[in-house]
């Protein structure tokens, strides 16, 4: 459970993330990444001029011992940052919306929302507009953000992620989540490269997303010029890539999709949280975490809202029933990502 939670916060509310840290203990908070949930309190690293710290700050309601509480709670965390630091709530979690939606089954949703806001603020706006419209009808990059938090995968076993994040993975851990998404990787971007000439595709994969010769570049740095003699998918990543190439041999452009939209905004949000991290545990400049530098895409706010726009033209195309079955795929894909955390775990604890 905690590794589903604290990835989604970290992939897709590190604005929230920073925002709690600056309300309850550390206003000059530059960096904050959720490292823990336990049943009385959250617990978040943050960073700010002082150096690292940790934070923990109680549920407002009192200690919870059921999953969908997690998701009231860190609604509740957030309208009390807001109110506490006088920032206007979005839309969908000011507190009368909390309250009537909190059974929905949408778990906090908002995939990667504005990561990059370095004031922590979450005006209507923020978006450049995408997030509503006149008629009231989301768009589909807002069904897609909400649509797949209260069916991440769980395990109790998926702390391999939690424990990089937390900085007490050791290098190995990181060098065996690397080799992983070598195998993933290399599966999307053949795909992408398969599926470029097709106009629903065509606009969601620049050059600059492209990470294999990063990838490459940062095995051969961790591990040595024979990095793939040394390397293998377990099995959740095999089925995760097979999945991939099925899909891609089909043209089923939106289902890419929505495997790309899950691996490369996670990239581009909380993605930037790990490297940071990683590069400090382990003494890392460029080679071993060239994978999360998206230099060659410019800004990455606005190439987000550019790649969120790509979505909502995409749903604009698609009939309810493929919308439907393109929303299925990426809940499929966040369930592939925490089985292959479970496996890494496993793995790890069968060499110990």
């Amino acid at each position: 459970m905690v590794a589903a939670v604290t990835g989604h916060m970290n992939g897709d509310h590190t604005d929230d993330n920073l925002l709690i840290a600056r309300a309850f203990g550390y206003p000059e908070a530059m960096a904050s990444t959720m490292v823990g949930v336990t049943g009385d309190a959250g617990v978040w690293r943050v960073v700010d001029p002082a150096g690292e710290h940790e934070l923990s700050v109680a549920w407002p309601a009192g200690a919870i011992s059921e999953r969908p509480e997690i998701r009231r709670e860190v609604v509740a965390l957030y309208n009390a940052a807001c109110e506490k630091l006088g920032v206007p709530a979005r839309e969908e979690h000011a507190p009368a919306a909390a309250a009537d939606h909190h059974h929905g089954g949408h778990e906090h949703g908002g995939h990667e929302h504005g990561a990059h806001h370095g004031g922590g603020h979450h005006g209507a706006g923020h978006h450049g507009g995408t997030d509503e419209v006149e008629d009231g009808e989301k768009p589909f990059s807002r069904v897609i953000r909400e649509s797949s938090w209260g069916d991440h995968s769980d395990s109790e076993g998926a702390t391999f992620m939690e424990d990089i994040m937390r900085g007490t993975g050791t290098r190995q851990d990181y060098i065996d989540l690397v080799a992983q998404h070598f195998f993933m990787y290399e599966a999307l971007e053949a795909a992408s490269e398969q599926l470029a000439q097709d106009p629903a595709f065509a606009g969601f994969h620049p050059g600059g997303l492209v990470r294999m010769a990063a990838l490459e570049e940062d095995l051969a740095h961790l591990i040595g010029a024979d990095w793939r003699e040394h390397i293998a998918p377990v099995p959740a990543t095999a089925a995760y890539a097979a999945r991939i190439r099925e899909i891609a041999d089909e043209g089923w452009a939106a289902g890419i999709v929505a495997h790309h939209y899950t691996r490369y905004l996670g990239d581009l949000s909380g993605g930037q949280m790990i490297a940071k991290r990683v590069a400090k545990q382990h003494e890392l400049e460029h080679a071993g975490i060239a994978f999360y530098d998206f230099a060659g895409l410019g800004s990455l706010v606005d190439f987000k809202n550019a790649y969120r726009a790509e979505l909502d033209a995409l749903g604009e195309r698609l009939d309810e029933a493929e919308r439907a079955r393109m929303l299925d795929e990426v809940r499929t894909a966040y369930a592939f990502n925490t089985a292959v955390f479970v496996d890494l775990g496993a793995a790890k604890a069968a060499a110990a």
